[in-house]
């Protein structure tokens, strides 16, 4: 039984879908929309571990939360109620983290769905985590999107 999802939501087209989609398939599931504020790779990655908080500032964290809200907003247009929590690093690694150890049962994440040169230039936040999650991933895709960006 799926009890609890974790949809990693920044904001975009791609989340908002990855977020309706589990909020209709998952209609009995608690659902937490997670936002990654993002670290760059580097100097930080040497700071990274379970008990290190790494820095942000307080607008990266008011942004955060807005982005937050408007998850909220887009359960609530759906009569469900969402938990939401912000972490800080690289996405990939905490979205893993985060499902990992707090007993998530389903990730359900947005794709851009961006092919060659593009997506080995910007990488793939879920491709990753599908290759490293230990916890069920569905990729959720917009089907008006043609995966031209």
């Amino acid at each position: 039984m799926n009890d609890r999802i974790l949809v990693p939501y920044d904001g975009s087209p791609p989340s908002a879908t990855a977020l309706e989609f589990a909020l209709e398939t998952f209609p009995d599931a608690d659902v937490t929309a997670l936002h990654v504020i993002q670290i760059p790779e580097g100097y930080w990655e040497a700071f990274e571990g379970p008990e290190v908080r790494l820095p942000t500032t307080e607008k990266a964290r008011e942004y955060a939360a807005e982005i937050l809200e408007g998850a909220r907003e887009l359960a609530a247009e759906r009569d469900r109620e969402i938990d939401t929590e912000i972490r800080t690093g690289q996405p990939e690694d905490r979205i893993v983290e985060c499902a990992e150890k707090e007993g998530y049962d389903v990730i359900v994440m947005g794709s851009h769905g961006r092919e060659g040169i593009s997506r080995v230039l910007l990488g793939s936040v879920a491709e990753n985590v599908v290759r490293r999650s230990p916890t069920p991933v569905v990729v959720a895709r917009d089907p008006d999107d043609a995966g031209l960006e």
